[in-house]
């Protein structure tokens, strides 16, 4: 009974708002009031820029992170598909987020979240590959492709401690991105992909990494200005 009752608390810690109570703690505002109304990184960096919006993107990631790596630890079983339940949870809480009136975020940073604690090699190497790829090409898309392509690759490398579901699961999530990215694939070979623009007002490289994670957690375009 003890490990339901750690997905049910899974889920309450990931539907935690945290762009919603940077807002409200940082400026007092409600987010779904400003910018686009996202409570999404994009939305958050936006409206309150990069130094609330880097520690609400981690915190995402340790909604994720976080309950498979103790709740594992807590329930007393030791059948590890309980730490998928866990981390399937924490997603669920923050896409359809109880305290939000079932709003809430994309789930790419929670899931990353849960990925760290499953696989943390594969996702080391997609963050790397990511970050390459994005500031050599300046294209977000195809940061995010090359980074799920890298990932799926390193699950099947011969030998890799990854159990079978979490390489099948993984290798999902990563055709699912190339297959949500299918138009900016074709853009691409067009030479029709527009390159992430940071704005007219000098950014810092941190603040440009910062805006360029925010998109590609959430898929919403960040205005310019």
């Amino acid at each position: 009974m003890i490990p339901w009752l750690l997905v049910l608390a899974a889920y309450l810690w990931g539907a935690i708002p945290a762009s919603y109570l940077a807002g409200k703690w940082t400026r007092g505002i409600d987010l779904r009031r400003h910018g686009s109304g996202n409570l999404g990184a994009t939305n958050t960096f936006r409206v309150l820029g990069a130094r609330v919006a880097a520690p609400v993107m981690v915190f995402d990631i340790l909604k994720g992170l976080l309950p498979v790596v103790i709740f594992s630890q807590l329930d007393g079983s030791a059948d590890w598909r309980w730490e998928l339940a866990y981390g399937a949870a924490a997603v669920v809480g923050h896409v359809f987020s109880v305290y939000m009136k079932l709003r809430g975020g994309k789930g790419v940073a929670t899931s990353a979240g849960v990925f760290l604690a499953l696989a943390p090699i594969a996702v080391g190497v997609g963050l790397a590959v990511w970050l390459v790829v994005m500031r050599l090409t300046r294209m977000v898309s195809a940061g995010s492709v090359a980074a799920a392509l890298a990932v799926a690759v390193i699950l099947h490398v011969p030998g890799a401690p990854v159990r079978p579901p979490v390489r099948i699961l993984g290798t999902g999530v990563a055709l699912f991105v190339v297959f949500a990215h299918r138009s900016n694939l074709a853009r691409i070979l067009r030479g029709e992909e527009s390159r992430f623009s940071f704005g007219r007002r000098p950014r810092s490289a941190t603040e440009e990494t910062v805006a360029a994670a925010a998109v590609a957690a959430d898929a919403e375009e960040e205005e310019e200005g």
